[in-house]
């Protein structure tokens, strides 16, 4: 992953959910993808927060939409590394969110742990 990579990733990302549109957020995610969240905990009622699966992930991110209608990211900062990307963001409410997306072979995001600011 070089640098202008991590950036496209990013920007079309936030732009997706700031557009609250499903199909063009699921298109950054591999099949067998990982969600380790404490939202998604919350959301669905599980003790370890984990989505496996993109159906799952879907399922998960509509209820997430519903659940916050207003929701919008305003991207802070973007790390980059050799198959990963951070991305630091601060959503409608103020709440400051660290996102690891790990990439598989194909470029899609095959995990994701997301930390949120107390």
């Amino acid at each position: 992953m070089t640098k202008d990579e991590a950036l496209n990733l990013a920007n079309d990302w936030v732009t997706a959910w700031n557009r609250h549109d499903l199909d063009l957020i699921m298109m950054h995610y591999d099949d067998a993808i990982e969600l380790t969240s404490p939202v998604a905990a919350q959301l669905l009622g599980i003790s370890d927060g984990k989505v496996v699966g993109k159906a799952n992930l879907r399922a998960y991110f509509q209820r997430g939409l519903e659940a916050y209608p207003e929701l919008h990211f305003r991207l802070e900062d973007i790390l980059w590394g050799v198959n990963s990307v951070l991305l630091y963001y601060t959503n409608q409410k103020g709440t400051r969110t660290a996102e690891f997306l790990e990439l598989s072979a194909n470029g899609k995001v095959a995990r994701v742990v997301a930390n949120y600011s107390a």
